[in-house]
């Protein structure tokens, strides 16, 4: 994606970081819904990684007004809840075949200094609706979760795709982050 957007001279002015996930064993478990067991420590602390990512760029003298946070798949997911649960205001949050962890008890991580901090956040959701692995249903109800929370967030859905990116929805993603970050030219 960043590499796409520096052969076309887009977004000179942002830097893209993508973490990678830490190497530890894991069990795969196949699971029908949202409702069952999540690792909520292993969330946590990838949602604490996640803040120490931003509070970085913050130190090097980014505005957080200036950083959007996002990913795919559980990149997506853990992107959507450490920028929901982060103290410091986002330009946005964006998931790409995503949906929202610790969804059932999102509101009891959500302090007042919190909410306030990334209430008027917008967010972007892309999701395939032949998805096998995230069903499309996991992105609406996620989508539908957050705007009962008070968020705005961009639901779109891509007619034929499954796990996977579509030129439509980087498209799509491109035109939400030139509205989020406008060049300072």
């Amino acid at each position: 994606m960043a590499e796409n957007y520096r052969r076309r001279g887009k977004f000179e002015e942002v830097a893209f970081i993508f973490p990678n996930a830490p190497s530890i064993p894991i069990t795969v478990i196949a699971f029908d819904d949202l409702a069952q067991q999540q690792d909520q420590p292993g969330i946590f602390k990838s949602r604490d990684y996640f803040h120490s990512l931003i509070k970085s760029e913050i130190d090097k003298g980014i505005p957080s007004s200036r950083i959007v946070l996002g990913g795919f798949s559980q990149g997506g997911s853990i992107s959507i809840f450490a920028g929901l649960t982060s103290p410091q205001p986002l330009a946005g949050i964006f998931g790409l075949s995503s949906y929202l962890l610790l969804g059932d008890s999102l509101a009891t991580y959500l302090t007042p200094q919190i909410k306030a901090a990334n209430s008027s956040t917008p967010i972007f959701m892309g999701h395939g609706d032949k998805d096998p692995l995230v069903k499309v249903e996991w992105g609406q109800e996620t989508a539908s979760r957050l705007k009962e929370l008070g968020w705005t967030v961009d639901f779109n859905v891509y007619k034929g795709l499954q796990h996977d990116a579509d030129p439509k929805e980087m498209d799509d993603l491109e035109a939400w982050f030139k509205e989020r970050l406008p060049a300072h030219g």
